[in-house]
């Protein structure tokens, strides 16, 4: 068996966990992983599988950059709240 050397240790996570850490259901996450919009699972043997934890919580942050780049800005920013100087 030829294993790969890595550098930092992976901590795998199954289903329940996923499903706490994304808020999604169980369907969702299969299509999404079915449709490339989500981490693969990683086969464990058998029928077991799990996630790389790192690589779901690299999807949350990458879905909250997403939605807060969507936002447009509804505070106005300081040089708007700043009057000018006579």
């Amino acid at each position: 068996m030829d294993i790969t050397p890595h550098r930092e240790p992976i901590e795998f996570i199954r289903l329940p966990e996923v499903r706490a850490l994304t808020g999604l259901g169980t369907t969702k996450i299969y299509d999404m992983v079915k449709n490339g919009l989500f981490p693969r699972q990683v086969p464990l043997g058998g029928r077991a599988v799990a996630w790389v934890k790192s690589e779901v919580l690299t999807w949350n942050q990458q879905k909250v950059d997403e939605a807060r780049a969507a936002e447009s800005p509804t505070a106005p920013s300081e040089r708007q709240l700043k009057k000018p100087t006579p």
